[in-house]
């Protein structure tokens, strides 16, 4: 199977190595310890505490997975050649919601740091794959579940 490269911000980068980091160690001691614990209990067949601490491990393994496998096939964005002419990853762009004369600030980031309460939207979202490319004074329409949206784009940043 080809994985497919996992656009990151430095900042990205370092908080999934932290959380990496987190999963490997603490976590990882914790859960043993859960499974220690539960062991003292007996009887493994009716072990619930037992059950639910392996289901931890299992879970915490797989996390630690998939962002090993994140990690490996990162690339991250550099800062310095990110422009403001075109939107790219990595940019801030303010666009105007012409239905609704609304104007709204996105970050444009790769799929792992999307965040909605912050912004930050994904490149291969609907809207972020129509802001892609385009330049400020332009509309771009978006397939929305709604039907579709017209964004204009205002600013394009860093």
């Amino acid at each position: 199977m080809e994985e497919k490269e996992v656009l990151l911000t430095q900042e990205g980068y370092d908080n999934l190595e932290k959380e990496l980091n987190y999963l490997r160690t603490e976590k990882r001691a914790e859960v043993a310890d859960r499974i220690k614990v539960a062991l003292g209990f007996g009887d493994l067949s009716e072990n619930s505490e037992y059950d639910e601490a392996k289901t931890a491990q299992a879970e915490n393994e797989a996390r630690i997975a998939e962002l090993e496998n994140k990690i490996r096939y990162a690339k991250i964005i550099n800062e310095d050649e990110i422009d403001t002419e075109t939107v790219q990853v990595g940019n801030i762009v303010k666009v105007l919601d012409v239905e609704f004369d609304e104007k709204i600030e996105y970050t444009i980031v790769g799929s792992t740091e999307v965040n909605l309460a912050e912004n930050k939207i994904s490149n291969e979202s609907p809207l972020g794959k129509a802001l892609l490319g385009a330049k400020k004074n332009e509309t771009v329409e978006v397939d929305a579940p709604a039907g579709k949206m017209k964004y204009k784009i205002l600013a394009i940043k860093k």
